[in-house]
């Protein structure tokens, strides 16, 4: 049957991803006074600023990779097929360019234009605004491929076509003239840069040449040659001194003093992969590089002799991850092997929260290895195809062990130092084509289970590095390949599994075998749920077996992949079971029920999976993608409805996190669920209380008080400016004249002869005479405190209403507490009216009878009321006291 997405997962993010093969774009924000770095990553790009390396801004997901950056002052134009598009804000698709027949390669902003070049031979000027085709230009791929674009400083309107095939043009794009060819230096040119001396360009040439040229005289000023193969990129240094920077397909980078015309200084291994960019910022003495490794790293000349030293870095696999684990029982850190050969830890907080633990390394004594003449390439180690980690006694020693492809000896690894540690651990007397398989730690941290493919399982102490044991007769656990190994949480028994269709018990301490127990096919990884005791098995014939290790038997069987299953991990309680398979599904077993709860699809197969001890976060890794992706847990958001899905079910697929675009219309093909909506009252016995928060109603009888506290204090009044002549009254004896006094009768009119009936009045005598209170109730609970306080003023005569309005007020609270909904705002509104008109009611015959009625009405539902909370508080008492 056809299935739906995942009900338990949904995708949030990808953690490690950072650059790739495409240079970097670098722009400066004047506001701000930053120079923030654009990177690709696939379909999308990331914004860091400099100062901090810092992630600013992802952009929104384009439809397929993007083949080109370039920024100004205020977007980012980005390349992909035949489209070039263009970002406001780092995020945001504002304007698209059509008009390329094939992939666009070259990007270069140019004031209001942007001119791009594809591989077919079209350049073509933009109107960014617009997005209209200014200027076209055809060129034959054969005689004059662009392969690199410039503006020189100061030429208007010009722009410094370079090609393959050695030759450059200098082209006015305002008038389409051509207006000098250069004959080149008989190599393709690969980069072209402006030099900060106006005029003189830095070209770099697929021969590893960079010329020094000045366009103005077309005379060479000097050249230099690097060794290392293409130059993929130059940069010039605007901060004093003459240093033109040079990079290259090995990863090195050259320094070249333009004055001594000589190489000053040269980065080694800056990358592991090819230099894709670099750009010095201007007037700092910052290099900031990317390449296809992942990484992005910004150097600073502060060295002796002007070297360069590593400032910041960001920095992921440069191969595909294979095994992830979580590290920590707080689940924000993810460690992750690659097929780069380094171990990592991504954390699911904050960028600068990751590590790099770096390269294994054959030996870390330096001055050894130079004595035995072995370079950089001979030292490393191979890829880690299995680890385990440990926090119980990290602080001490370390807590990482990881099994090398190819390899016997196991590596230990300090988490905190973040370096690979000093034991290599190796058994003595096995076969020199013996590779180690299988490795896990204790819960208390200090012994590490080794797996090897001859058989043997041994016994290391992590603090010391000392073999302390091996299980099995004649030094042999298994007759085959050891798949897996686990320990149980008190160090009593150690479980492992081999090619031999066996599941072996064993007593930690004495080595000695208690029980085995027979597959029904070979094992490929086993996984074991301390906490539970249950150890999950994965076999090579796509099913997979759950064993007790109490009982020591199978409890649960699975089937349902096609496919290898690749790694599997439990949740937290150990209700879940989450596996992993090569045909890019993600399944989860429920083990109470034994039934499968979720599965979907991926559009590349993963390898690995992790689930956070916290259970917050999925984390998984796949097939030829270089990073992290992590999944949030629906079921911590809200209730979860898990089914059990039938033996046909087809799963849907699911987007892996951060690889489309927003805009894309998913359709909803689940399955359609009706929200419960909730009953006004859920039975006639019952009183239900108002959803107003309590500062509507609580209080209402305190008004006065408030309105005290909260009158400002009159500002002092400035005493009246006397006159310049003061008067006086006529007659022998001066006398100043007096004011005349003014009796001035007052204009206010009284509050009843001027108030209008309000809609809630005039309401209330509307629903008197039809029994229905709902729609001045409605009024009342839009109204404030104050206005409350106003509208049950202006039911009395003196405030405009009359003895009707008041009868029909108590019908309403009687309405009320009849119906039982609203039961605090009736008793608040009651409690208000009586303050307000308690001596004007006792002067009313009819409206005290209504008072006394109502007033039986409270008595008898607060006893229903008093009994229900006794017999409550009587029950929780005696559960609290009584010996259960």
């Amino acid at each position: 049957m056809p299935g739906g997405s995942s009900s338990l997962f949904s995708g949030f993010r990808v953690l490690g991803l950072y650059s790739n093969h495409i240079p970097h774009a670098l722009r400066y924000h004047l506001k701000h006074r930053e120079f923030y770095l654009v990177t690709s990553v696939g379909r999308s790009f990331h914004t860091f600023n400099v100062s901090r390396l810092g992630i600013v801004a992802v952009s929104n997901s384009m439809s397929d990779d993007i083949s080109c950056l370039a920024a100004d002052r205020m977007l980012v134009f980005a390349a992909t097929g035949r489209t070039v598009c263009a970002f406001a804000r780092n995020k945001e698709v504002v304007r698209h360019y059509h008009g390329h027949q094939q992939e666009v390669r070259l990007l270069l902003p140019l004031g209001d234009q942007l001119i791009s070049a594809d591989s077919g031979g079209d350049v073509i000027v933009w109107d960014v605004q617009d997005g209209d085709i200014y200027l076209r230009l055809n060129f034959d791929p054969n005689t004059f491929d662009v392969s690199a674009m410039m503006h020189p400083s100061t030429y208007l309107n010009k722009v410094l076509l370079g090609s393959s095939q050695g030759a450059l043009q200098l082209w006015n794009i305002k008038t389409s003239k051509l207006l000098f060819t250069f004959p080149g230096w008989l190599a393709g040119v690969t980069a072209l840069q402006q030099a900060p001396a106006v005029d003189v360009v830095g070209v770099g040439t697929a021969t590893g040449r960079i010329i020094i040229h000045n366009i103005r005289l077309d005379e060479t000023l000097m050249s230099f040659k690097q060794d290392w193969g293409p130059v993929s990129t130059l940069a010039f240094r605007t901060d004093g001194p003459p240093i033109v920077a040079s990079g290259s397909p090995q990863g090195h980078i050259a320094f070249w003093d333009l004055e001594r015309r000589q190489l000053v200084n040269q980065q080694r291994h800056a990358h592991r992969t090819a230099v894709a960019g670099a750009t010095f910022l201007h007037g700092e003495p910052l290099l900031v590089t990317n390449g296809a490794d992942n990484a992005i790293k910004v150097w600073i000349f502060d060295q002796e002799g002007g070297g360069a030293r590593l400032l910041r870095c960001r920095q992921g696999h440069s191969a595909p991850p294979t095994t992830i684990r979580h590290h920590g029982n707080d689940g924000k850190n993810i460690l992750s092997a690659g097929q780069d050969g380094t171990l990592q830890s991504f954390s699911t907080v904050h960028e600068r929260f990751n590590k790099n633990l770096g390269h294994g390394s054959i030996s870390k004594k330096k001055e050894k290895n130079k004595k035995k003449g072995l370079s950089y390439k001979e030292l490393r180690l191979p890829a880690i195809t299995a680890f385990a980690s440990a926090v119980t006694r990290q602080a001490d020693w370390d807590g990482i062990v990881a099994c090398h492809r190819g390899r016997l000896s196991v590596t230990t690894w300090n988490y905190q130092r973040c370096t690979m540690g000093a034991h290599h651990l190796k058994p003595t007397g096995t076969k020199r084509d013996a590779i180690a398989t299988a490795v896990d730690i204790t819960s208390c941290g200090n012994f590490a289970v080794v797996g090897s493919s001859c058989g043997r399982v041994d016994v290391y102490n992590l603090q010391s590095g000392l073999h302390r044991g091996c299980y099995g007769d004649n030094e042999k656990a298994h007759s085959g390949v050891v798949r897996g190994v686990a320990t149980d949480t008190l160090n009593q028994l150690t479980v492992t599994c081999g090619s031999d269709w066996l599941l072996k018990f064993w007593r930690f301490k004495t080595k000695k075998q208690e029980e085995e127990l027979k597959l029904t096919a070979a094992p490929a990884s086993m996984r074991l749920h301390r906490d539970s005791g249950m150890v999950a098995v994965a076999l090579d014939d796509f099913t997979l077996v759950v064993v007790d290790m109490e009982t020591r038997r199978v409890v649960r069987k699975f089937a349902g992949h096609h496919g290898n299953i690749t790694d599997m991990t439990f949740s937290p309680d150990g209700r879940w079971l989450v596996t992993v398979a090569m045909d890019c599904t993600i399944r989860t077993w429920d083990l109470p029920s034994g039934c499968l709860v979720d599965c979907f699809l991926v559009a590349t197969a993963p390898v690995g999976v992790s689930l956070s001890p916290t259970g917050d976060f999925l984390a998984t890794a796949h097939v030829d993608s270089l990073g992290v992706f992590l999944w949030t847990n629906k079921s911590l958001c809200g209730p979860v409805g898990l089914r059990p899905l039938t033996a046909d079910y087809q799963p849907a697929e699911e987007v892996l996190p951060g690889v489309t675009a927003e805009e894309a219309e998913q359709e909803a093909t689940s399955e359609e669920v009706d929200e419960y909506q909730s009953a006004e009252q859920l039975g006639a016995e019952l009183v239900t209380l108002s959803l107003l928060p309590e500062s509507r109603w609580k209080s209402l009888l305190y008004l006065d008080n408030i309105k005290k506290r909260n009158k400002p204090l009159a500002p002092p009044a400035a005493p009246p400016t006397a006159p310049f002549f003061l008067p006086t009254v006529p007659g022998l004896t001066p006398r100043f004249e007096l004011p005349p006094a003014t009796n001035t009768q007052s204009k206010v009119l009284g509050w009843g002869s001027l108030a209008q009936r309000s809609e809630f009045t005039s309401a209330l005598l509307s629903a008197l005479q039809s029994g229905s209170f709902d729609q001045p109730l409605r009024l009342l609970k839009d109204c404030g405190p104050a206005a409350l306080s106003v509208e049950f003023t202006c039911l009395t005569s003196e405030g405009g209403g009359d003895d009707s309005l008041l009868l029909a007020f108590i019908q309403m609270i009687d309405s009320m507490l009849a119906s039982g909904r609203d039961f605090n705002l009736a008793h608040a509104y009651l409690a208000l009216f009586l303050q307000l008109h308690l001596q004007t009611l006792s002067q009313d015959a009819v409206v005290m009878a209504a008072l006394l009625r109502l007033s039986s009405r409270l008595e008898a539902g607060w006893a229903d009321l008093q009994a229900s909370f006794n017999q409550s508080l009587c029950l929780l008492s005696y559960m609290k006291s009584a010996l259960l």
